[in-house]
């Protein structure tokens, strides 16, 4: 378990499921700036960020070649990580092809599992949450391919301008890849989040748990102890999580 001690006045951030690109780069380019306006507004504050998926409607990296755009994104994040705040990516189903790039070129380290952090003795289980739980099944099957060594080698056999315009067209318009048929509250009972958050608590403790995938802004006490939380999106909610050291709140922004 990974710890991390806050200094005094600091505190912790959580967002995902940007979904930049989608559905064409000049319509997300609002979504983008107001993005970077948040980044710039917790910036003082922040004693880590953490970044749970799907920042990107699709991101494939070649050897030599990352997709073209994000410009602003991505500044605002190589400045923040060089001034010291610590970032934690973790890939979603849309950008799960990450390989380098992000450790290399702006200093945050990629995660493509869940993982358990201790954050001022307070424990969370965070990551983005495709394909966990009871259910999914659907994209289960479809993360063995897009994760198979064998059709990833293929697919960067593809030019970089043929490669990345299919994966776009298939991100916007493949229901089982955008989520779209999913992004509606299913009733606790049935959210395979909540069901897998309440499996794991069987066998540990976590105060909380943290995902994306869903697109809903959620809130829900798993036993009296712990808690689940989903965080929304920046396509309709503008949602992020924070963290003051003591109470994980849930909260929109406005600007």
């Amino acid at each position: 378990m990974k710890t991390i001690e806050l200094l005094p006045g600091k505190k912790v951030y959580f967002s995902s499921d940007n979904h930049l690109g989608a559905p064409t780069m000049e319509h997300s380019l609002p979504r983008e700036r107001k993005f970077v306006a948040w980044l710039d507004e917790i910036k003082d504050d922040a004693g880590a960020i953490f970044l749970i998926g799907d920042l990107f409607d699709f991101w494939m990296e070649y050897k030599t070649v990352v997709p073209k755009g994000f410009t602003r994104t991505l500044g605002k994040l190589a400045e923040l990580s060089d001034t010291g705040i610590p970032i934690y990516f973790f890939v979603g189903n849309h950008d799960l092809w990450m390989n380098g790039y992000f450790e290399e070129e702006l200093g945050i380290p990629v995660f493509h599992k869940p993982q358990q952090f201790n954050i001022n003795g307070t424990t969370f289980f965070i990551g983005h949450g495709d394909g966990l739980g009871p259910d999914d099944k659907g994209f289960k099957r479809m993360k063995k391919v897009f994760t198979n060594p064998v059709a990833q080698w293929f697919f960067r056999w593809l030019h970089p301008d043929i490669g990345v315009r299919l994966a776009k067209h298939l991100s916007v318009s493949n229901k089982l890849i955008s989520g779209d048929d999913d992004a509606k509250f299913l009733g606790e009972e049935k959210e395979w989040l909540v069901l897998y958050a309440k499996r794991k608590l069987e066998t540990q403790h976590y105060d909380h748990f943290i995902f994306g995938h869903r697109h809903l802004p959620l809130e829900i006490d798993l036993n009296g102890k712990s808690k689940y939380t989903n965080l929304g999106d920046w396509v309709n909610y503008y949602t992020y999580a924070v963290f003051d050291g003591h109470i994980l709140s849930l909260e929109k922004f406005e600007a």
